[in-house]
């Protein structure tokens, strides 16, 4: 299926939701360190409730340690900063859906990383900063997985 790639998460409840979100898409989760929280959080449980035994979540120290396990895969990042849309990708199974901190989004060196496919945005009407964490992996993910037939 797909590879949720969450760069240095910092809320728990929201990565709680993406370990249901990509329990029930079949999708794969990678947190890269530092996480501004224990994988026991308190939190993090209630959100994503009994749902991540059945998720296989990785844990990354860095976001090179992940790009030297998934050599093969394309990574598609996302941010209020992309030069596209996330609906124009033609999305393939396997494809790493990279996303960044709730705060403060992902950093230059990683956008601009030459293992990036591409850099692309939500649309949101203007002014506004950004969409929450798990709403945005949301709407990306089930774009790639409509692409799939959801299969």
């Amino acid at each position: 299926m797909f590879n949720i790639v969450l760069f240095e998460p910092e809320i728990p409840p929201n990565t709680g939701n993406i370990i249901r979100l990509c329990a029930n898409t079949g999708s794969r989760l990678h947190l890269i360190c530092p996480l501004g929280f224990e994988l026991d959080d308190k939190q993090l449980k209630r959100a994503g409730l009994d749902y991540r035994e059945w998720v296989n979540v990785e844990v990354h120290q860095n976001f090179a340690a992940f790009i030297a396990q998934h050599t093969t895969f394309r990574i598609f990042a996302y941010s209020t900063k992309g030069n596209f849309r996330y609906d124009e990708i033609a999305y393939q199974a396997n494809d790493v859906l990279l996303f960044g901190p709730e705060t403060r989004g992902l950093p230059p060196n990683i956008l601009t990383d030459i293992s990036i496919e591409a850099v692309a945005r939500i649309p949101m009407v203007p002014n506004n900063r950004s969409l929450n964490l798990s709403n945005a992996t949301a709407v990306v993910l089930y774009e790639a997985w409509r692409q799939q037939g959801f299969e």
